[in-house]
């Protein structure tokens, strides 16, 4: 009788097997307590049912309506899924609120989280609507693992081009300070960029706008203290010397472009 006890243990691709994580069903979000947004977003559903048909597989709630954080004036975002391809985009009004509805081919919007930046923090907070075969809460369900992944890191050029891309701005709101108009408008150009180099150059997530001060706030508090500053700045002299500061302190270990003359 073979009494050898090695022969008797799991091997170690069996003990991984064990140990691997069993998905789950993706947690769907409660409904919103904001008297008549429920109903408002059923309307904008059966919207979406009569204008796709039959090839509508999922349709997805997503924005403030999906993270409970509903205001007077916050729209209906829907994500509807559709069989094949599909890229199209409609407002429509449902009693004093807007739709905004985007239709995708589930397949394409499934391989577009692969690498945007936008689509697994704003999927994995959503709320399925209507579901064929699962496929909804299979993309939330990917859109999870992909958040849990982080986003892919910005390479050296990537943040060369991304300072590059705030100074721009920011020179050019200089150039045109006999302007103030002009010039706080570019400013505007300036921080949308400049926020977008700081999740990409901190490796995070991008966050709902509502989010934005408190979110940088929470990870760099000196840095949330110049972005409140540069957005209560009361005169476009003080909002330029603030947006310098600003980018000094994003900026200070990217290295400028290369010089070739």
């Amino acid at each position: 009788m073979d009494t050898d006890p090695t022969k008797t243990l799991p091997s170690r691709e069996e003990l991984q097997a064990e140990l691997l994580d069993v998905p789950e069903p993706p947690e769907q979000p409660e409904p919103v307590d904001e008297p008549g947004f429920e109903e408002l977003v059923q309307l904008a559903l059966r919207h979406a049912k009569g204008r796709r048909g039959g090839d509508l597989v999922s349709v997805i709630l997503i924005g403030s309506g999906a993270r409970r954080s509903v205001t007077a004036h916050s729209d209906i975002d829907l994500i509807a899924l559709v069989k094949g391809q599909a890229d199209a985009h409609e407002i429509v009004r449902v009693a004093a609120r807007l739709a905004d509805i985007r239709y995708y081919g589930h397949r394409d919007l499934e391989d577009e989280l692969a690498y945007s930046p936008r689509l697994p923090p704003l999927l994995r907070k959503s709320r399925i609507l209507f579901d064929h075969d699962a496929i909804g809460a299979k993309l939330i369900d990917r859109a999870n693992q992909r958040f849990r992944q982080g986003p892919a890191p910005s390479s050296v050029n990537e943040q060369i081009r991304l300072k590059a891309q705030c100074l721009h701005w920011l020179g050019k709101a200089q150039d045109l300070a006999d302007k103030p108009a002009t010039a706080n408008y570019l400013m505007m150009m300036f921080f949308d960029e400049y926020s977008n180099a700081f999740f990409r150059l901190k490796g995070l997530w991008l966050t709902p706008p509502a989010d934005l001060l408190r979110f940088i706030s929470s990870r760099d508090q000196s840095l949330g203290e110049l972005v409140g500053k540069f957005l209560t700045a009361g005169t476009l002299p003080e909002r330029l010397n603030i947006g310098r500061d600003l980018a000094d302190l994003l900026f200070r270990e990217v290295p400028n472009p290369a010089r070739i003359d």
